[in-house]
């Protein structure tokens, strides 16, 4: 009954087996292999984007700090929500990789920017030369709390965005499942809808740990291309990094190990749902649940063998009232099991739960 995050899964089997497939052999190094100009191929054809450039990194930090860095200058501001991953979970790096570039953070529900609270924010930046500038937007999709933007949402932030000339990076560690709850391309999702720059996640969806930079201008790729290696983000054996997003990306691979995550979610948070002592925080639009629990059923589960965050995490569930709810966040992966989350939630609230989640089964 794990569900700590997506991170903690296993690689997918076919990726495994992508990247055995890749040890075979020598192949040049540095990026100049062929794999890694087929994978560059791959996504510029998922992404009906011939002229796009591909760069393969191997985190999610690396790819959303090389992304800022490329867009922002280090006198301005970049406009991200609240609880956007690179101002909670990066430890400073787009700062640091921008040289000093400010994050200035937008409000808004579910983790969510609006138009309104975007634009509220980028009109009181950039009066002065005594004020931090207006720089770059940073939209993440899905959102820290499991939240998706539709199409429709990406491109009016967009366009708020294009009105002041501010170029668009779409944080996507977790692009597919956000993709799969939406009936749209993943063209209409980013360049068609404004976004300049995607980070592409691999590794919270099955791989061992890739994530690809897209570029779809390629007149800023010179400059992404050095700052990749000046980071230390040019890997020698770069083979092994385009094995993994090719193996992904083949027929369809990275959707449906998104689409089992997210169905195990929305059975999770069905089954949570039923019970009256239970309260769901966010809407559940990805492979995250937000939940929180009496303090007494959390030390319960916790005691037979259930493994997840508390949310935020500094919670106290030595002391208090047994009734005090505590919030949590749980994540299903691609490697989650319909027995995993049965148990989960028998173990919660009995078989009355587990019926709620499975009755459509």
């Amino acid at each position: 009954m794990n569900f700590g995050s997506d991170n903690t899964s296993g690689v997918a089997p076919r990726i495994m087996e992508g990247l055995m497939a890749a040890n075979a052999g020598h192949a040049r190094s540095y990026g100049a292999d062929d794999l890694t100009k087929a994978v560059e191929a791959r996504i510029r054809e998922v992404f009906e984007a011939p002229e796009a450039r591909v760069f393969l990194v191997t985190s999610g930090t690396a790819a959303n700090a090389l992304s800022c860095a490329l867009l922002t200058n280090p006198w301005e501001a970049i406009f991200c929500h609240r609880n956007a991953h690179i101002e909670e979970d990066e430890c400073g790096a787009p700062e640091f990789f921008s040289d000093g570039a400010k994050l200035v953070l937008v409000e808004g529900e579910d983790a969510k920017m609006t138009p309104e609270t975007l634009a509220q924010k980028i009109g009181h930046t950039g009066a002065a030369i005594h004020n931090i500038q207006r720089g770059m937007v940073s939209i993440t999709n899905s959102t820290e709390f499991g939240t998706v933007y539709t199409a429709q949402e990406v491109r009016a932030l967009c366009d708020v965005a294009k009105a002041h000339d501010l170029p668009v990076h779409m944080d996507g560690a977790r692009f597919a499942n956000a993709l799969v709850r939406l009936d749209v391309s993943p063209a209409e999702m980013t360049w068609k809808a404004g976004v300049d720059v995607l980070s592409f996640g691999g590794t919270k969806n099955g791989c061992m740990g890739v994530e690809a930079v897209v570029i779809f201008d390629p007149a800023r790729a010179q400059e992404f291309e050095l700052r990749r290696k000046r980071a230390g983000q040019l890997m020698s054996k770069h083979r092994y990094l385009a094995a993994q997003m090719l193996a992904y990306l083949e027929e369809g691979y990275w959707l449906e190990l998104a689409r089992h995550a997210n169905a195990m979610a929305d059975k999770l948070s069905q089954g949570l749902a039923a019970l009256p002592s239970v309260r769901l925080l966010h809407p559940v639009q990805s492979n995250g649940v937000f939940v929180a629990l009496p303090r007494h059923l959390h030390c319960k589960l916790m005691a037979e063998g259930a493994y997840y965050y508390l949310w935020p995490f500094d919670q106290d569930l030595e002391t208090g009232d047994p009734e005090e709810l505590i919030s949590a966040r749980l994540v299903c992966s691609w490697s989650t099991t319909a027995q995993e989350v049965g148990a989960f939630l028998d173990h919660l609230g009995g078989q009355s739960a587990s019926q709620a989640a499975f009755s459509e089964a």
